[in-house]
Formats: structure tokens, C-alpha cells, sequence
């Protein structure tokens, strides 16, 4: 492993996407998992959905067992250049516009269930006159 010790960009690494040349970046090594994608137990879904950035948070979050870790060596090809790496970017939530109870669904139906009765009671006591028989 360490003869073999190639230094490679983001760029590179990035460019390598596609289910039949997939590249990963964990812990600052690039391993070429291309001849694994059809034996991954997740699928090859999970190893292409952490193409293009730092998987190691990915593989770490699995918890991955030490056999799998011992498989990676096969998988090597060489190192990230550390400063190729983009800075990771801080999620930013989408503006949202200012919540409104007066128009949810849930407030239509609490009037409804005010208004309803009431124009029942009405309408009964209208009835009600109408047909009374003096």
C-alpha cells in the first residue's frame, strides 16, 4: 500500500461518478470501489450517492465492521490532496415565509365547526316560525 502511494486532486477523484468507474475519498485516501459495487450489501446506490465529496462521514456513519475496513486495502489507489478539497459548505435553510394561523385548514375548520351549528339553530328556529300554527 504505501509503494503504491499516489497523490490525487478532487478534481480527479470527482470525475470518477459512474457505476462503472466509481471513486471514494474516506479519511483522505481514495479507494476505487468500482470492482465492489455489485457485492456492496447497500447496493451501488450508496457508494455513487457519496461520489464527489468526503464519504468518510458516510462510511463512519454506517459503522462499518472491521472486516469491511480490511477490505478497503484492496481498494486503495492513493491519497487526497487535502487542499484540492472544497471547504465543506454550513447548511443554510430556505427562507420561509412568516407562519399565519388564521390561514391553515385547521383554523377553517375550528370556524366551521362554530359556524355550522349555529346556522342549523338558526335555520330550525326559522322553520320553526314559519310553520307554527297560531
Amino acid at each position: 500500500m504505501a509503494s503504491d502511494r499516489k497523490v490525487l486532486t478532487f478534481e480527479d477523484v470527482s470525475q470518477h461518478n459512474k457505476t462503472k468507474d466509481c471513486w471514494l475519498i474516506i479519511s483522505g485516501k481514495v479507494y476505487d470501489v468500482t470492482p465492489f459495487m455489485d457485492d456492496h450489501p447497500g447496493g451501488d446506490e450508496v457508494l455513487l450517492s457519496s461520489t464527489g465529496k468526503d464519504a468518510t462521514n458516510d462510511f463512519e456513519d454506517v459503522g462499518h465492521s472491521d472486516t469491511a475496513r480490511e477490505m478497503m486495502e484492496k481498494y486503495y489507489i492513493g491519497e487526497i490532496d487535502s487542499s484540492s478539497v472544497p471547504a465543506t459548505r454550513t447548511y443554510v435553510a430556505p427562507q420561509q415565509p412568516a407562519y399565519n394561523q388564521d390561514k391553515t385548514p385547521e383554523f377553517i375548520i375550528k370556524i366551521l365547526q362554530f359556524l355550522v351549528p349555529i346556522l342549523i339553530l338558526g335555520l330550525a328556529l326559522v322553520v320553526r316560525h314559519y310553520t307554527k300554527k297560531d
